[in-house]
């Protein structure tokens, strides 16, 4: 009892109950921090413009490239798996599933208010979103039949023409240029690659069909995802949500036509499942980083991502495993790495001579409230104290 008393008065003591308040307000000033932080965040997804800040913060054009680049590789090798040695003949179907996945996380995060806004409808018409859902249907779809039907090599080898095709359709929709070094250096991209898959070029007479005819819509689907978020303020994500279900809608109708029967009487274990499903969630990934990284560069240097893939995985299993693909290969890899590596330098000094001409919202403001305050302090500031460029 006596032991009770002395705390309780050393509890009602001045100095005491003056540092139990210091600490309850350094917790609730804690707390209020936190608040406010996931406030910014979650506010940050509510608008179009903060979203695609936040996009642009955490995926820059290097983090988008490599998830890409390592997404890509693992779904050629899984799908490859799925429609051959699993035996699930149904490209298209595949696809689909691809798509019905996708859907389905994307509602999950939109349910929990994690998927971004997107821009108001009035900014983009719903043509161009329309017509994105049918392209990008036509591109992966089209993508899976040629890999069922055509060596990867093959499949690498239409995948050049896709380069002269983006720069041409570029030109005559939007006029956009390629300097004369860029055009030299695609094209000993494209010879290199060429040189390197000849090696590989097992087709079928219909497969080498599906090649040709899904050129021209791979093309359309990276140039519309490019523009469409770099012009409109669009995220991956909210692209991905508002064209998906037209996807999946074209898809179906392409499934009686490239597919064929006997779907219901496929060997549904556990095995096979599982094989499907890890393509499935490969794909969602492939849709996300590739969008991410058509969003952070361009459609030309998505391209030329996807052939430096090539060249990588052939040069790294002559290097580390030992394989021997012969010297025309060899040769034809290292210089389609020697034209990538002139082209990105290109890109490069591009991006650094139009910095000088751009000034974030910020140094804006800044300079702003410094002029203001030259005015008011009645001091003439030199025009060139503007803050700095980015």
């Amino acid at each position: 009892m006596l032991c009770s008393r002395k705390m309780f008065n050393f509890l009602i003591r001045k100095d005491v109950r003056k540092i139990l308040k210091r600490k309850d307000s350094d917790a609730g000033e804690r707390g209020r921090a936190l608040e406010d932080l996931r406030a910014s965040l979650f506010n940050e997804l509510r608008t179009s413009d903060g979203a695609k800040r936040q996009q642009q913060r955490i995926c820059g054009p290097t983090v988008a490239l490599t998830f890409n680049f390592l997404v890509s590789v693992g779904i050629i090798l899984v799908n490859k798996l799925v429609l051959g040695k699993v035996g699930f003949n149904y490209p298209i179907f595949l696809t689909f599933i691809h798509y019905l996945l996708s859907w389905f996380l994307m509602a999950i995060l939109k349910a929990l208010s994690l998927l971004p806004v997107s821009p108001p409808s009035k900014t983009t018409p719903f043509t161009s979103l329309f017509s994105l859902g049918i392209v990008m249907s036509l591109s992966n779809g089209l993508a899976n039949v040629s890999l069922k039907y055509n060596s990867v090599g093959f499949y690498q080898m239409a995948k050049i023409a896709v380069t002269p095709t983006i720069v041409l359709a570029e030109f005559v929709f939007f006029r956009k240029r390629v300097s004369c070094q860029k055009v030299l250096a695609l094209a000993v991209v494209s010879i290199g690659v060429a040189v390197a898959t000849v090696t590989d070029l097992q087709f079928h007479f219909f497969g080498a069909l599906i090649a040709l005819a899904w050129i021209v819509p791979s093309a359309v689907n990276k140039i519309l995802w490019s523009n469409l978020q770099q012009q409109e303020n669009w995220t991956a994500l909210a692209l991905m949500w508002k064209t998906t279900p037209i996807t999946l809608l074209f898809l179906v109708t392409l499934m009686p036509w490239l597919d064929p029967p006997g779907l219901l009487s496929f060997d549904w274990n556990r095995n096979n499942t599982s094989a499907i499903l890890v393509s499935a969630v490969l794909g969602f990934l492939l849709q996300w980083s590739g969008a991410l990284a058509l969003g952070a560069t361009s459609a030309t240097t998505h391209v030329v991502l996807g052939q430096f893939k090539t060249c990588v995985i052939l040069l790294g299993g002559f290097l580390i495993f030992g394989s021997n693909p012969g010297i025309t290969s060899i040769c034809g890899a290292t210089a389609a790495l020697a034209g990538m590596s002139v082209y990105t330098y290109l890109n490069l000094l591009n991006s650094q001579q139009q910095q000088p001409t751009k000034t974030s919202p910020r140094q804006a403001s800044f300079s702003l409230s410094k002029s203001k305050l030259s005015k008011e302090n009645s001091e003439p500031h030199d025009g060139k104290c503007n803050g700095e460029y980015v």
